[in-house]
């Protein structure tokens, strides 16, 4: 299952935003150069300095995202490439999340412990987490239809020093997101908004809410 294209609008990075994306590399004048002469088309940027990224299945990212708005600190910039939903987050974040996911049984029960963790081990697909000595693809900084269904912004980078959630932020946001009843008394925020301070942040796919920016926070 896929984020609907048409329901999940593209959002556009701000100049700001794109020196702070553009910082990730060693020649930042260079990727401004690449973007002036295609810039419809996705690049390719490294992560472990100014950012990690984690990599997830659009439903289970869609559930861990509504955790980060609904009741939460919020999101760093979040986009959509070949239906993975990738949440930017701060660097270092790649190498911790990992641990943290095993500690508290992400990926099915430890010997000895059987029990519901292993039905949660097979409906829970695995996150893929990005840092130092990888690089992802990331969408063009305006919104393009030639792409959309490819790649686009969900939560656009629009400041030159973003906030990004952490790992520890991340793996609350996971347990919480399938260890609970979604906000509002298992009906989903994104379809009427939620969470512990009556409203989301985040518009999801099938929700006529606007997308916001990353400054915009709680």
């Amino acid at each position: 299952m896929s984020i609907p294209p048409d329901t999940a609008p593209a959002a556009a990075v701000t100049p700001a935003g794109a020196d702070w994306l553009a910082s990730a590399s060693r020649f930042p004048r260079s990727v401004h150069a690449l973007w002036e002469l295609r810039p419809a088309a996705p690049s390719v940027l490294p992560c472990g300095t100014a950012f990690d990224v984690v990599s997830a299945a659009p439903v289970p990212g869609r559930r861990v995202l509504e955790r980060l708005w609904a009741s939460g600190p919020g999101s760093g910039p979040v986009a959509v490439h070949r239906d993975r939903l990738l949440l930017f987050a701060a660097p270092g974040t790649a190498d911790r999340l990992p641990a943290l996911l095993d500690w508290q049984e992400w990926r099915g029960p430890r010997a000895g412990r059987p029990g519901a963790c292993a039905a949660r081990a097979e409906t829970i697909p695995p996150l893929l987490c990005h840092g130092g000595g990888e690089a992802v693809t990331v969408p063009p900084l305006r919104p393009d239809p030639a792409v959309a269904r490819l790649s686009r912004w969900l939560v656009a980078p629009d400041v030159r020093h973003p906030r990004l959630p952490g790992a520890d932020s991340l793996l609350w946001a996971c347990v919480r997101a399938f260890r609970e009843p979604p906000p509002g008394g298992g009906r989903s925020a994104a379809g009427r908004g939620g969470g512990g301070h009556g409203k989301s942040n985040f518009a999801f796919a099938g929700s006529p809410a606007k997308v916001y920016h990353v400054s915009r926070r709680r």
